[in-house]
């Protein structure tokens, strides 16, 4: 079995952290392959989780990391006091630390996360050796976004945008409101990712919900459209809303993504 760890969350004093929201990893501390996971805006690593035990579990020999990204997995005050430039920093981090104790390093992200991990892949090409993006977040959804500058200066916040999911009794773990001046600030974030997609040239596997009512289907065409990479394919899920990750097509997720792990590691190994 992978070693597997699991971080606590502690909240600031009066604000208690969400359950289950954790950061996790699994694996050992010098592997071959190492992957990073990245939750979207106002999720936690509660989406994600089962992706990664799920690759643990098929592959203890991956180093496996999860992170909490900042201002999240507390109530939406939290998340309001954070930029996307905190989020990106942290995402940063974790990836400098993987590539450090692993040959490769990919990278697998939903929503926000994917456009996360698009940025890592524009800025350090060289060190990714793919990206599996599910719905990935990165560009403007709804004509009431474009007035996110103005609105984040009179409205707090919003209702929740997490739990989109087909399939019944599932839940997604996140912040309890959504937050407009964070929300504006992810906007800036889709103008500085979009611009630099086509310097993205790992090979790309993009996962998305035919139907999905937080991100439009447009943000991935627009991502497969612009990348450079020459190794690119499209998945279209069609029994999953926003959070596939734990929809119905959790599993052909995980096992697209091993499969894209196991066939570029490879080729990568034997050149």
């Amino acid at each position: 079995m992978a070693d597997v760890e699991t971080d606590t969350v502690e909240g600031p004093v009066g604000e208690a952290a969400l359950s289950g929201v954790e950061p996790w990893r699994a694996g050992p501390e010098r592997a071959a392959i190492g992957v990073l996971l990245c939750h979207g805006f106002t999720g936690s690593p509660q989406s994600m989780r089962p992706w990664g035990e799920y690759l643990a579990e098929r592959h203890p020999e991956y180093a496996i990391e999860l992170p909490l990204l900042p201002g999240h997995g507390r109530p939406w005050r939290e998340l309001q006091a954070t930029r996307w430039t905190d989020w990106y920093a942290r995402l940063d981090e974790a990836f400098a630390e993987l590539k450090a104790r692993c040959d490769q390093v990919f990278l697998m992200g939903l929503s926000m996360g994917g456009g996360l991990a698009l940025r890592l892949a524009e800025e350090h090409a060289a060190d990714v050796a793919g990206l599996v993006l599910v719905n990935p977040s990165v560009t403007r959804n709804k004509p009431a976004e474009a007035l996110l500058p103005l609105l984040s200066k009179v409205i707090p916040s919003i209702p929740a945008i997490a739990s989109d999911i087909k399939k019944p009794g599932m839940k997604e773990t996140g912040t309890d409101r959504t937050p407009l001046k964070a929300a504006h600030s992810l906007s800036r974030f889709w103008t500085v990712v979009t611009a630099d997609l086509p310097k993205v040239t790992a090979p790309l596997l993009v996962l998305h919900s035919a139907e999905d009512h937080v991100v439009h289907p447009r943000n991935s065409a627009l991502v497969l459209g612009k990348v450079s990479s020459t190794d690119k394919r499209e998945v279209v899920l069609r029994e999953s809303f926003h959070v596939a990750t734990l929809d119905h097509d959790a599993e052909r997720i995980f096992a697209d993504s091993a499969e894209f792990v196991a066939r570029i590691g490879a080729t990568e190994r034997a050149s």
